[in-house]
């Protein structure tokens, strides 16, 4: 299969740049600083209406983890059926019981809604805080998943390499596997020959300025030193480096 690249966006402004940068795909987020949350219908709308590459929607309700009350459901599957009548690829989800296992009543409903109106269904790295990585992709097949964003449960793809190669031996042939977090222009082509994963996740981040972050004691700063004053967005010369990369 030729190389997929996807790149994680936060707004319409990083998927023009992923597009303009030679991108195959987005996952269209809000809240990045987060881990990325559902994205504004308007986003969605303006994404769909404008740019030409898929967009796969994330919906995700909150920050930390993926144990959700019936209300928080209720409301993601409501988005997940706005954003997909409305120019969504597909939705990007994850639901775990207490235990770190896969929810599977919530993750089937959620993929048959998915389904139904035409979109791919991605199980996004709620997998990488799972238990048992096998019983879990073994339960998203038996539920017609179509696609794992996964780290191979390192907090970074490259320290994960041995399990993604070993899932992707296993089960690439029943779902698509997508390896995600700490990929970049410089690792991977290594990340592909090692594991044979030919779709690959990046945020090609850049930190621009905006010099209102502070104000006298007030701040709303998020990133690390020194980018205190920056928020977070695609770069189009590190999509174009690492489209590069990937498809040499």
């Amino acid at each position: 299969m030729k190389p997929i690249v996807e790149i994680c966006t936060g707004s319409f402004e990083d998927v023009k740049n992923a597009q303009a940068g030679g991108a195959n795909r987005v996952e269209l987020n809000s809240g990045l600083f987060l881990g990325g949350l559902t994205p504004s219908l308007a986003t969605m709308r303006r994404v769909a209406a404008e740019l030409s590459i898929p967009a796969v929607a994330m919906v995700r309700p909150r920050g930390a983890g993926f144990c959700y009350t019936a209300d928080e459901t209720a409301v993601m599957l409501a988005d997940a059926r706005l954003l997909l009548e409305n120019g969504a690829a597909g939705i990007a989800f994850g639901f775990l019981t207490p235990d770190r296992r896969v929810d599977e009543d919530r993750t089937g409903e959620m993929t048959a809604l998915i389904h139904e109106l035409g979109g791919e269904a991605v199980f996004h790295r709620a997998f990488d805080c799972t238990v048992d990585p096998r019983a879990a992709i073994e339960a998203l097949i038996r539920l017609g998943v179509d696609r794992v964003l996964t780290s191979g449960l390192a907090d970074k793809a490259p320290d994960g390499v041995a399990l993604l190669r070993d899932l992707q031996r296993q089960y690439g042939g029943e779902i698509q596997l997508l390896a995600g977090s700490g990929v970049n222009a410089g690792n991977a082509r290594q990340l592909m020959e090692e594991t044979g994963i030919c779709q690959l996740h990046s945020s090609c981040r850049h930190w621009f300025a905006d010099p209102t972050t502070h104000g006298g004691q007030v701040s709303y700063g998020y990133g690390p030193d020194p980018y205190g004053d920056c928020y977070d967005g695609v770069s189009l010369e590190n999509v174009r480096d690492f489209v590069q990369a990937v498809k040499g």
